[in-house]
């Protein structure tokens, strides 16, 4: 089964994407902030972490590059974000990120997304 963690603080963007990941057969976790996702992919790692950029705790630039230091195989990451300018999307790939989205997003983005890094048909 595909696994997902959605790592934002706004309760509204973690009900609208786990809704839209539900329908890819995703089952999903969620986290707050930063320290908590990155908590719960260490307890069991994920298939994706939709990964939000401003977050308490830590910011998703510093999940990312955590899971990527792992000796263990990490999930897909797909940051989301209103960051939308070339330096933040680099510096997100460079940390690790699979690919970016810009928020909004609807299901029809998520869905391109997730074809272009393997985890839908």
């Amino acid at each position: 089964m595909k696994t997902a963690v959605i790592a934002d603080d706004s309760a509204i963007i973690r009900r609208i994407a786990r809704s839209i990941l539900e329908t890819f057969g995703f089952a999903c976790r969620e986290a707050r902030d930063g320290q908590e996702a990155l908590d719960i992919c260490r307890q069991s790692m994920p298939t994706l972490l939709l990964l939000d950029w401003e977050m308490p705790e830590m910011d998703g630039i510093g999940v990312a590059m955590a899971l990527r230091a792992d000796p263990e195989p990490g999930p897909k990451i797909l940051f989301c974000s209103t960051h939308n300018d070339l330096l933040h999307i680099q510096q997100a790939l460079e940390a690790g990120s699979d690919e970016y989205v810009m928020k909004p997003f609807d299901s029809a983005i998520l869905e391109d997304k997730l074809r272009s890094i393997g985890l839908v048909n």
